[in-house]
């Protein structure tokens, strides 16, 4: 099953941007998805994540402005970004976070995110 990034763009800051992570099979196949951002030569830090049963766990960094979600139905997993920062400008991808520490993982295209004036 892969996931493909959506709802990137350029945005000002304070501003919003959902971000979609769409499966191309049964989402509930990862027992958690996990959002994750890259700057420009930097590693992949984790910023959110959703177990299977729906728990959720924000980075310090964000709490408080991103909020993460599920819908199984769509097999889609969401991050909803409020009050943008310029230091969230990123490429976002989206993962199960068991196969990214094994090294299993295969990173998608991702969704660039920039927040500029």
């Amino acid at each position: 099953v892969r996931l493909m990034e959506s709802g990137g763009g350029l945005v000002q800051p304070g501003g919003s941007l959902t971000l979609s992570c769409t499966a191309s099979g049964s989402i509930s196949t990862f027992t958690a998805v996990s959002w994750y951002r890259q700057a420009p030569g930097k590693a992949h830090d984790a910023v959110a994540s959703i177990s299977s049963e729906g728990r959720t766990w924000v980075d310090m960094s964000v709490k408080g402005r991103f909020t993460i979600s599920r819908d199984d139905v769509k097999n889609t997993v969401y991050l909803q970004m409020n009050n943008l920062k310029s230091e969230d400008t990123a490429m976002y991808y989206c993962a199960p976070p068991r196969s990214v520490y094994d090294g299993s993982w295969n990173w998608g295209q991702g969704t660039q995110v920039t927040v500029s004036s």
